[in-house]
């Protein structure tokens, strides 16, 4: 057999995929696009690119050579965008620091991860300030001045403005090994201490690129040039989606938040125009129930939901606003994004009964995914849309690994796929749908009981404002299923109603009797995790006794 590996002549250049092609290529495209930060900046991509380059060589004057680790603790912002470029783009790891975590496992982060210089917003100076005695690496704090001059008594190595302003406005970036790591961040798990994933140029280069490629086009749930890009997911958390770097691939206008809160998503979809969205479903909820909601127009306004089920009932309020919202599906070791819930022509003519029904599922894989729902010895499952099994899957972007953590990351990718703890099942057409996660399907006298469908019909009764299901012991069943609903403002709930309204999905086989609570309890609010998921560790907590 002949030695088919390709001869590369001594001159050739073998163009690794790094990320400062994601900027390059933006730049070229759209070099007079805007990207604003709130009300508090605007600047064009080539002054994007020019303050990339200062902050990398302020950072190199400050000492970050190749391998060291930048964190960042900041809001929504151009400079966090700076920061995704410029970083990893000298060679050196991002971590994104997840703020909303406890300062015990930020700590815990921060020395995990060796940071060697942290990017800090003044409003989370404080948190540093708590455990920096702590910090094992002592790490140099460069201060972004927004707010006036906070009063600290931490060490301040410099402030982000004069760095960049004492920078030049090109910097040499440097090629190197394409599988260098670029990003580091923590998974908000429910068990144990925070998981370090990580990600190389190369996985972020071909996220962005097929990601970008499966928006691209005609039709509902598009990313094109014309669009305005703006994020309702923190940038801690698997790079925004990864959604950044295809925005800014694409050369569209971006719009960052800043302290994300109701009114101001409000304002900016009215004054900057935002066309393209993502988020977790608890943060749409807020958007839509905020008093000045019916001022602002919302009519095709294309929105990724992810992070959690979608619940049909906020899908039809979301559609009948005029919202394009569509279901993304991942998690955080895989970068994130595996499959999408884009119809395809033919669908988007169907009723709005079964465009919600499809919106609301997982969907089909992006390119360059392979997604399989399999039993316990790794076996395909019949693809009939009804037989549940592990989602496990493939892709060039998957973490692979734990940080430092070789026995979680062998667990992880067990028999060679990576292990997403997620239950669910695949119709004829490939598409698929999330039942539950492993550890919150109810198993009650044989019965598996899906939280997620009950969930779902929960929120369909008309004061049901929130509602969560879990497994509670049972002595007899194993484990029966309980609901936890906050009512509507200004609505009182009876239990005896609730049950009715499940019982009449039971009578009609959407949900099979067992799947029936045989108690509810009313709460104000339910817990949740630091990325807006339901905390159900919490509950079983508090509930299961």
């Amino acid at each position: 057999m002949g030695d088919n590996l390709i001869v590369h002549a001594p001159s050739s250049y073998a163009y690794p995929m790094l990320i400062k092609r994601i900027l390059e290529t933006g730049t070229r495209r759209a070099p007079d696009q805007s990207i604003v930060y709130a009300d508090k900046k605007r600047q064009t991509y080539v002054e994007l690119e020019q303050r990339v380059a200062r902050l990398a060589s302020g950072l190199g004057a400050a000492g970050v050579k190749l391998g060291d680790t930048v964190a960042v603790m900041d809001w929504d912002s151009n400079r966090y965008l700076e920061c995704f470029f410029a970083v990893p783009m000298m060679g050196a790891v991002l971590h994104t620091i997840n703020i909303r975590l406890s300062p015990e496992q930020i700590l815990y982060t921060i020395n995990h991860a060796a940071d060697d210089v942290i990017v800090v917003h003044p409003d989370f100076l404080n948190i540093l300030e708590q455990i920096w005695d702590r910090v094992e690496t002592s790490p140099k704090l460069i201060l972004i001045e927004e707010g006036g001059e906070p009063n600290t008594p931490l060490p301040i190595h410099a402030r982000f403005e004069p760095l960049l302003g004492q920078g030049s406005d090109t910097f040499d970036f440097p090629d190197f090994d394409e599988d260098t790591r670029a990003t580091t961040f923590y998974t908000t798990g429910t068990t144990g201490l925070p998981k370090g994933v990580y990600f190389s140029h190369r996985q972020l280069v071909a996220h962005t690129m097929a990601f970008a490629g499966e928006l691209k086009g005609a039709g509902h749930g598009s990313l094109n040039p014309q669009d305005v890009y703006m994020p309702l997911t923190p940038m801690f958390h698997v790079h925004a989606w990864g959604l950044p770097y295809v925005a800014t691939f694409v050369g569209c206008k971006q719009v960052y938040p800043g302290r994300m809160t109701p009114d101001v998503v409000l304002d900016l979809i009215g004054k900057e125009g935002a066309t393209f969205s993502h988020c977790v479903p608890t943060i749409l909820q807020m958007v839509l129930r905020h008093p000045r909601a019916g001022e602002v127009n919302l009519e095709g306004w294309k929105m990724i939901i992810g992070g959690a089920a979608l619940p049909q009932a906020l899908a039809r309020e979301a559609m009948l606003r005029g919202i394009d919202l569509f279901t993304g599906y991942g998690m955080s070791e895989t970068c994130p994004i595996l499959t999408l819930s884009r119809l395809d022509r033919d669908q988007e003519n169907d009723s709005l009964d079964r465009q919600i029904e499809l919106r609301c599922k997982a969907g089909r894989p992006i390119p360059f995914v392979e997604v399989r729902v399999v039993d316990d010895e790794l076996r395909d499952v019949p693809h009939d849309g009804v037989s549940p099994g592990e989602v496990v899957a493939r892709a060039p972007w998957l973490t692979q690994g734990y940080l430092h953590d070789p026995e979680n990351s062998e667990k992880l990718w067990l028999g060679g796929w990576l292990h997403t703890g997620d239950i669910g099942v695949i119709d004829s057409r490939g598409w698929l749908k999330i039942t539950d996660r492993m550890k919150d399907v109810i198993k009650t006298g044989g019965e598996w009981v899906s939280s997620i469908d009950v969930e779902d019909i929960l929120l369909k009764a008309a004061n049901v404002a929130e509602a969560a299901v879990i497994g509670i012991p049972d002595p007899k069943w194993t484990e029966r299923p309980l609901a936890i609903v906050v009512p509507k403002p200004g609505e009182a709930l009876v239990e005896a109603e609730i049950k009715a309204h499940l019982q009449a999905y039971a009578e009609k086989g959407v949900i099979s009797k067992y799947a029936v609570p045989d108690r509810i309890v009313f709460v104000s609010e339910l817990p949740r995790t630091s990325v807006g998921k339901l905390d159900k560790k919490e509950l079983r907590a508090l509930y299961a006794k």
